[in-house]
């Protein structure tokens, strides 16, 4: 049985959104807007139960120790109880912004949070073959 994995890129003002349904096939879905994080941690959940999702993986950035207690802080508000994995984000954005190069309106409108989501989803899934 495929399990359908998803994965959050959390940042202060978007969650960037991926998921994997099937045979290692990474999709960006709409980044999540953050108004504050209980309104983000309920679309979050209302996200992963619309699909049905298997395994949350966790971009954690292993450089910040700051944004590691926020993020930590911010998953303990899911009411997800299946299994959550943390993977290194480490430079994801920065390799979804080169992604994006030449895209105009890519600042503001998640498309990058949730392409380092799926960069965050595929390097799970390449270590957990």
């Amino acid at each position: 049985m495929n399990k359908k994995i998803a994965s959050i890129d959390i940042g202060l003002k978007r969650i960037g959104v991926a998921i994997c349904l099937a045979s290692n096939l990474v999709t960006p879905q709409n980044a999540i807007l953050r108004k504050n994080r209980n309104q983000a941690a309920l679309e979050v959940d209302k996200f992963l139960s619309e699909w049905e999702i298997d395994i949350l993986v966790v971009g954690l950035p292993k450089s910040n120790d700051e944004m590691q207690r926020r993020i930590q802080h911010f998953v303990k508000l899911l009411s997800f109880e299946k299994e959550i994995k943390f993977q290194n984000e480490d430079m994801s954005s920065i390799e979804a912004e080169e992604l994006m190069k030449g895209d105009i309106k890519y600042k503001r409108d998640g498309r990058i949070d949730s392409l380092a989501a799926k960069i965050i989803l595929e390097r799970y899934l390449l270590l957990n073959k």
